[in-house]
């Protein structure tokens, strides 16, 4: 009974830390979707260096850059982004600006899924869902 026990606790262990391995999140991410709209167009992208807690990238008008914080297994916040101060271009760019930035400082989950045929990263705050796609490397 024991053995059970042990092999159950170790297999929720396994599954609950596996949602923030560092190499699962690695690299640079491009936002294809925000709350099920296309949005490719904005060119909003995110880099998570998950071994140093780091978040980078651009909000489709500002660079940004801050800290992660761990707030569960599965849940992130990057309440202070550092950023630059440059004017969005189109009303796009503002609209999914506002968004990414609401979901960092909310604190969202983070999972792998696949979405719209694509292989993929959810960022799910309690506002919104963002979901990008990995970019490699040519």
């Amino acid at each position: 009974m024991l053995k059970k026990i042990g092999i159950v606790l170790t297999s929720l262990t396994l599954l609950s830390t596996q949602h923030l391995a560092a190499d699962t999140y690695e690299g640079t991410w491009h936002l294809r979707a925000l709350d099920g709209m296309e949005v490719r167009k904005a060119r909003a992208l995110l880099e998570f260096d998950m071994d140093k807690m780091h978040l980078s990238g651009f909000d489709a008008c500002n660079r940004i850059g801050g800290k992660l914080i761990k707030n569960t297994d599965t849940n992130i916040t990057a309440p202070m982004l550092m950023s630059t101060k440059m004017a969005c271009r189109e009303n796009i760019h503002r609209w999914v600006s506002k968004r990414v930035r609401t979901v960092l400082s909310e604190g969202f989950h983070i999972k792998k899924e696949k979405k719209y045929g694509i292989k993929g990263l959810t960022l799910k705050s309690p506002s919104h869902e963002l979901f990008f796609k990995k970019m490699v490397k040519k």
